[in-house]
């Protein structure tokens, strides 16, 4: 191989040579106020600012967005027809974009069929693997596949191609969804003794289901006239034929009093009102409803594999794909390892890449068939990493929405490798994140603040991480914050005992979670502390459980709504102006008749973007007109949805707007950070930080001794952290017992009790090995989490 000489002078600069900036100028995205910052290419530049003070908003919402509308334009008109159309952020000049790569920390999908192996491709790979080398060949890679049903078809068929010609057909399709639990692996079973009270009859009013009333002419009637089943007999004397038409019939039409209706057997006609619904969009007696009423079991015939026998029945080396997926993923990729099979050498190639990224990326514990909505945040954000790992793209602009999240201080040092490798090949890595440890790797720092909401959203400090430190703002005050080890600790007031959990990786430990104290289960992530906490503790009276599911809810869900705030807000102002309170909702009667109370009006324009105009009825302000003239406490509706949560606490709390109960509310969103929130703002505009806290102000408001929270320092600033820290003392001094799955060494500082997890992840975890007090755990330095512990408080 030959090569052209080179020369040792240095070519001239090249004009192409001087883009080494993006550049923003006038940024007005969300709360941002005209905001320019210049960020160097192909270097790691960090956003920090407490949560809400816009760094989404630039980042994400501002940058990445602009980068992917360009990219889309560059497709024709008809893919752009499929694609998600959005239109140019509110900036005045975007220059020197370049292809953006977006790893947030959405959740994936939670249906039943998605998994990790799912929404990695791994499973893919494995299906050609399997269906090339399996023993016996049972099918191609759809064999192989739980989302695939088989399909045997047959029929004519009419070929429309010169002169027209009926043909005999015929279709099959084999496929490995298993036939019982339709790929799900568990089925679902019915409770019967929940749905009705066989010693009465149905007129006697036997349903107890929530709704379904005695006097309901629509139930009882509609089975009285039936003709299959006698209503005014007790349920328990139904013949066998009675018991199957009531329970299992399928639909036809009965006519009631002239009144076309359907019959329905109780079995289908529950699952199609209760269990096709999101449980958690459902009103809490009906979701108390449904869990009382359906339990989940494994699927008998498949054994939760999810795979007809077929597929299961075929293997290589001794190993199905069933039992492959089941693998540990450290696991798997040792085996794929050792598999030499020269013909399909190129497939082995690149699915051991990919399993031995999960293990470098810190996920070695997972499993292909661990269902994909049972990640959380940083476990799926990792997970999105991985196709980005062996990339040989450059140049390129990699946005990341605090990637340490539910990283334990251990493997927050393997994460900043990954971001300096994806850095050193090239690429610009933008980061959104609090934690210092990844602050102080940054080159560049982007400081947003000074506080939240409308206090934030301009740019405190561009510089040097040694610049930030010393600079005046509130990450460079907070910077090098260290809580301290409590002096003296709380004394527990009983116990909680946990005897043989043996969920997912537990091995059947055994350990007491004190009461009455402020207790922090740590561990490296994949150690088992969601499987303990969430799986052992027995959920239900007395146990609030606060854990970092989404939040549901549309552009036209706020934090009024969603607390339950605006209730008792509508019923004064129905109160105080004798009208209904549906007047007072943006959503019902009260709506603006042009915009239906969106405050916008949105033109869709096809494959571009759509258009958002300003309601010209309503100025923007939801409601019609008529429902502005009435007042309370001299504002109008609008005026309160506009309102801080500082604000609006004031208003209500004393003087002519007194309502305890909107108080109330009000003042634990104030106590867990929220004061600068609006009450009008829709939830899509809030961050991942702010959500969590919403979530926690709401289950505030449950009565139950033992609160659970789930990392509730997600998304928080350093100077926030200080602020839960006071919430979490507030509860346990009121009485409480508090138990916080956590890694934030702050919070594990200032506990009274902690309990490790390990010594490693998945299969190399499960036990706990380590109890006592956060100055135990610094004296004995026996774990990890005690080695970090005691760097952190400078033990």
């Amino acid at each position: 191989m030959s090569m052209a000489p080179r020369t040792d002078a240095r070519p001239a600069p090249q004009a192409a040579d001087s883009h080494d900036l993006i550049r923003v100028h006038g940024a007005r995205v969300n709360n941002l106020k005209d905001v320019t910052v210049e960020i160097p290419k192909r270097r790691l530049t960090v956003f920090t600012g407490v949560s809400g003070s816009g760094k989404s908003s630039l980042v994400f919402g501002t940058i990445a967005a602009e980068s992917q509308r360009l990219i889309n334009e560059t497709y024709s008109a008809f893919v752009q027809g499929f694609m998600p159309s959005t239109a140019r952020p509110e900036v005045d000049v975007l220059d020197g974009l370049t292809t953006a790569i977006i790893v947030d920390q959405e959740r994936m999908g939670s249906d039943p069929r998605s998994t990790v192996g799912t929404a990695t491709d791994t499973n893919a790979m494995l299906r050609i693997l399997f269906s090339r080398l399996g023993d016996p060949y049972v099918g191609p890679p759809a064999a192989y596949a739980f989302n695939v049903p088989s399909v045997r078809a047959s029929g004519a068929i009419t070929v429309e191609r010169g002169n027209r010609k009926t043909e005999r057909a015929t279709f099959t399709r084999t496929g490995g969804m298993c036939t019982r639990c339709e790929g799900r692996g568990a089925v679902s079973d019915i409770d019967l003794t929940q749905l009705y009270d066989d010693s009465k009859s149905i007129s006697d009013g036997a349903f107890t289901i929530p709704g379904w009333k005695s006097d309901s002419w629509w139930t009882v009637r509609t089975y009285a006239e039936s003709g299959l089943l006698d209503a005014n007999k007790p349920i328990r004397e139904f013949t066998k034929k009675e018991m199957q038409d009531f329970l299992y019939h399928e639909p036809f039409k009965v006519k009631v009093e002239g009144v076309n209706l359907t019959y329905e057997g109780l079995i289908p006609k529950i699952q199609k009102s209760f269990l096709s619904k999101d449980r958690e969009a459902m009103q809490p007696h009906i979701r108390a409803f449904v869990d009382r009423a359906v339990t989940f079991t494994t699927c008998p015939e498949c054994d939760g594999t999810r795979l007809t026998e077929a597929a299961r029945s075929s293997k290589i080396a001794g190993i199905g794909i069933a039992d492959a997926c089941a693998m540990q993923i450290s696991d798997l990729a040792g085996w794929v390892r050792k598999l030499d099979e020269p013909s399909v050498g190129p497939l082995l190639t690149a699915l051991q890449g990919t399993l031995e990224s999960f293990v470098e990326i810190g996920l070695g514990y997972l499993s292909l068939d661990r269902p994909a909505g049972t990640l959380s945040g940083g476990e799926a954000q990792r997970t999105k990493m991985i196709r980005h790992l062996g990339s040989s793209l450059t140049d390129v602009t990699y946005v990341f929405d605090e990637p340490t999240i539910g990283l334990h201080p251990h493997d927050i040092q393997r994460m900043n490798d990954l971001l300096l490798r994806l850095r050193d090949k090239g690429n610009t890595v933008l980061v959104v994140e609090h934690k210092p440890e990844t602050i102080a790797i940054a080159d560049h720092v982007v400081d947003l603040g000074p506080g939240a909401g409308t206090a934030g959203g301009t740019v405190c400090f561009e510089g040097t991480v040694e610049g930030l430190r010393s600079g005046d703002t509130v990450t460079g005050r907070h910077f090098d914050d260290r809580a301290a080890l409590k002096e003296s600790v709380r004394e527990a007031t009983g116990k909680l005992e946990i005897r043989g959990a043996a969920a997912h990786n537990l091995r059947d430990v055994d350990v007491d979670v004190p009461l009455g104290v402020l207790t922090v289960v740590t561990g490296v992530a994949g150690s088992g502390k969601s499987s303990l906490v969430h799986g052992s503790i027995p959920a239900g009276a007395g146990v609030v459980s606060v854990d970092q599911g989404a939040i549901k809810g549309s552009r036209r869900s706020n934090p009024a709504t969603y607390t339950g705030l605006l209730d008792p807000i509508r019923k004064a102002f129905a109160k105080a102006n004798g009208v209904k309170p549906a007047l007072f909702s943006a959503n019902s009667e009260g709506a603006c008749p042009e915009c239906k109370g969106a405050g916008v009006v949105y033109t869709d324009l096809g494959m571009m973007a759509g258009v958002a105009a300003v309601c010209d009825v309503c100025e923007g302000r939801r409601f019609a007109a008529a429902v502005l003239d009435y007042r309370f406490g001299g504002r109008d509706i609008s005026e309160v949805l506009a309102m801080s949560v500082a604000e609006a606490e004031e208003f209500f709390g004393a003087g002519d707007g007194r309502i305890a109960a909107a108080h109330k509310i009000l003042r634990r969103l104030a106590d867990v950070g929220l004061g600068y929130l609006s009450l009008g703002q829709p939830l899509t505009t809030l961050s991942g930080g702010e959500r969590q806290r919403l979530k926690l102000a709401v289950h505030m408001a449950e009565q139950g001794g033992v609160y659970v929270l789930d990392e509730p320092t997600s998304g928080l600033h350093l100077a926030d952290v200080e602020q839960l820290l006071g919430l979490l003392d507030r509860l346990v001094d009121s009485g409480k017992s508090v138990i916080v799955v956590e890694h934030h060494q702050a919070v594990m500082a200032h506990a009274d009790w902690i309990i490790d997890l390990g010594p490693g992840a998945g299969h190399d975890g499960g036990r706990v090995v380590f109890e006592g007090t956060p100055a135990d755990l610094v004296a004995a330095r026996s774990t990890l989490t005690g080695e970090h512990l005691a760097a952190y408080v400078g033990a």
